[in-house]
């Protein structure tokens, strides 16, 4: 075809790319599955492949997180395409957007405003544009624009900084606390009594308000739950070996067992974090 030398040229670039995703999605020629594809059934992919590129980093593992920002950059392609088949955007259209907007977003480096301001500073000045840009969008109330397909942790932080700046906010982490103990309680009495659906809506509430006290504590609660998941990967793993060394696995041991093993991992991973 006219365009083969363009899809198979390796210094094609961006257009290269594009080109690629038009012919696999081209209803008579292109491919079976690609042509199927829709936002929906693509969504998923999108936030998998953006967890990839943050493990990458996380690892340093920096020939891996090349191949995962071209993953990424293939969704983004993915989804304009099917945008310019349905005549909702374009590519074109999706690289202007954003483009206007980091420019009017940052009118100290683009424009006339005065550059001498500290970080700090320039994220109050990055939140009252970004108001502005929803009050021009009618979304007027203030937990407007959240979105919905963030992590639960990571929107409710979201949803609670936005009603923080309207002052609905508990002033110090002790009310914060004296509310963890509340809704703890109410998990604890409805464990009997409730049904499955009232036990997961104060599961709910308490992991809400554990966002809450993190915020409070400037932790961030996905960061420090992915560091918790971390360590108990390694320290279980470090069960496993000790088990194998006994010629045994997991499922061939016990709870006491692998308890004391879990608890003597600990002491391990405490004398290599901090050897004498």
């Amino acid at each position: 075809m006219a365009d083969d030398p363009l899809i198979h040229d390796p210094d094609g670039g961006m257009p290269r790319l594009l080109e690629i995703m038009r012919r696999l999605r081209d209803p008579d020629t292109g491919c079976p599955w690609d042509i199927a594809q829709d936002f929906n059934t693509i969504a998923p992919y999108t936030i998998e492949e953006a967890y990839e590129v943050a493990d990458a980093i996380a690892r340093s593992d920096w020939a891996e997180l090349e191949g995962e920002l071209g993953d990424l950059l293939l969704q983004t392609v993915y989804h304009t395409q099917i945008g310019a088949e349905a005549g909702h955007f374009t590519f074109d259209t999706v690289v202007k957007n954003i483009a206007d907007k980091m420019v009017a977003r940052h009118p100290h480096v683009f424009g006339d405003e005065n550059r001498d301001k500290s970080a700090e500073q320039q994220v109050v000045d990055w939140e009252k544009i970004k108001a502005a840009e929803r009050a021009g969008k009618a979304q007027g109330g203030v937990l407007d624009g959240v979105a919905l397909g963030l992590p639960a942790l990571m929107r409710a932080v979201k949803l609670q900084k936005r009603a923080a700046r309207v002052g609905f906010d508990w002033p110090d982490t002790s009310h914060v606390l004296d509310k963890i103990i509340e809704e703890a309680g109410e998990l604890v009495a409805a464990r009997d009594i409730l049904s499955h659906a009232e036990i997961k809506d104060e599961m709910g509430d308490l992991l809400f308000v554990l966002a809450n006290l993190a915020r409070h504590l400037d932790v961030d609660p996905e960061e420090a739950l992915r560091g918790t998941n971390d360590k108990f990967t390694r320290r279980f793993k470090g069960i496993e070996d000790a088990l194998a060394a006994r010629g045994k696995t997991p499922a061939q041991s016990d709870l006491n067992e692998m308890d004391a093993l879990w608890e003597a991992e600990k002491v391990l991973e405490k004398a290599r974090k901090f050897p004498e």
